[in-house]
């Protein structure tokens, strides 16, 4: 344990040092493979399948504001999607702006969930978003999982819906817009996954503010469990076809990653627990304290010795005749 607290605080003090170096790295990253996962998923525009073109993109969002990473992630969507269908590029060209409007009302500053959330999924690992959440923000995240969530049903549906939308005529743009809108809407694996976040960042936030020790661990292990709960649920009812092996391991390796975060963001040392009272004029206070587990970084000192250089033997010979004198 030691050993991991010296290399947390290594960890911090490098970041420390050199944040200004380490965001837009992330950014660039975080941009990139986004938007490799959006051409991976469609490709219909070969422009846009371009890797200097995603490159230039990518390194736009490591100097841009957040916001503009999901703007720029958004127009690949719309244009391969406008590429296959002009219908569907008008339907889901809707449903960003209604998705646009709920985030920048509620949660303009969860830019990192909105885009982690659709890599979460394709890595099989999307319940680490809730429980994260629950720890780290408010109930109100929720609508920013919602949108990454939609999101990505939105890329899977459009991409296992090429052979259905190429074979219908273009006269029939009526039942072209018909059945996107169906197919979102009749959507019940999302709306259950999007029902199962909520619910799970709503128990994690009030578990984790409890005044209770080991409030943090309690939290996570009782929101994984009522994720798996609501997701089986939710498929007993409405039929999802979920994979009950692969929503219990995710959960499991979720819950692994969100206590790596937890010992970075929440380390304390409930043995030293303190109960402090005092008062004022007008209230008396009861303060627990919680001491954090911190441990100094051992400092390396480099102790440089300078050895004097030896005389040459006619220097000597000309001081000893000087001393002579």
């Amino acid at each position: 344990m030691t050993s991991l607290l010296v290399a947390k605080q290594y960890l911090k003090k490098f970041y420390g040092k050199f944040e200004v170096y380490l965001i837009p790295l992330m950014k660039f990253l975080l941009s990139l493979i986004s938007l490799s996962m959006i051409n991976g998923k469609l490709g219909f525009m070969e422009r846009l399948n371009n890797t200097t073109v995603v490159l230039v993109v990518a390194l736009m969002c490591s100097f841009m504001p957040m916001n503009f990473m999901i703007i720029a992630a958004a127009a690949f969507v719309l244009l391969h999607v406008y590429t296959l269908s002009l219908e569907c590029a008008v339907v889901v060209l809707a449903a960003f702006l209604l998705m646009f409007l709920l985030y920048f009302r509620f949660s303009p500053r969860d830019t990192v969930v909105v885009v982690l959330t659709p890599i979460c999924f394709a890595m099989h690992i999307p319940y680490v978003i809730p429980i994260a959440l629950g720890l780290l923000s408010t109930p109100v995240s929720a609508v920013s999982a919602a949108c990454g969530t939609v999101a990505y049903y939105l890329l899977v549906y459009v991409s296992d819906s090429i052979a259905a939308l190429t074979a219908m005529e273009a006269e029939e743009t009526t039942a072209k817009f018909r059945f996107i809108i169906d197919g979102m809407l009749n959507n019940r694996a999302m709306v259950v996954t999007i029902a199962a976040f909520a619910i799970t960042i709503f128990l994690v936030y009030l578990i984790r503010r409890l005044s209770v020790d080991y409030s943090w661990t309690i939290a996570i292990v009782a929101g994984a469990l009522v994720n798996v709960m609501v997701l089986l649920v939710g498929d007993l009812m409405f039929d999802t076809n979920v994979s009950i092996t692969g929503v219990i391991m995710g959960t499991i390796v979720s819950a692994l990653i969100v206590l790596v975060i937890q010992f970075f963001t929440f380390h304390v040392d409930y043995s030293r627990t303190e109960k402090v009272q005092f008062e004022d004029d007008e209230y008396y206070y009861y303060v627990k304290a919680v001491p954090k587990v911190t441990l100094a970084v051992p400092e390396r000192k480099v102790k440089k010795i300078n050895q004097q250089k030896k005389a040459r033997p006619s220097q000597r010979s000309t001081e000893d005749r000087k001393v002579g004198r």
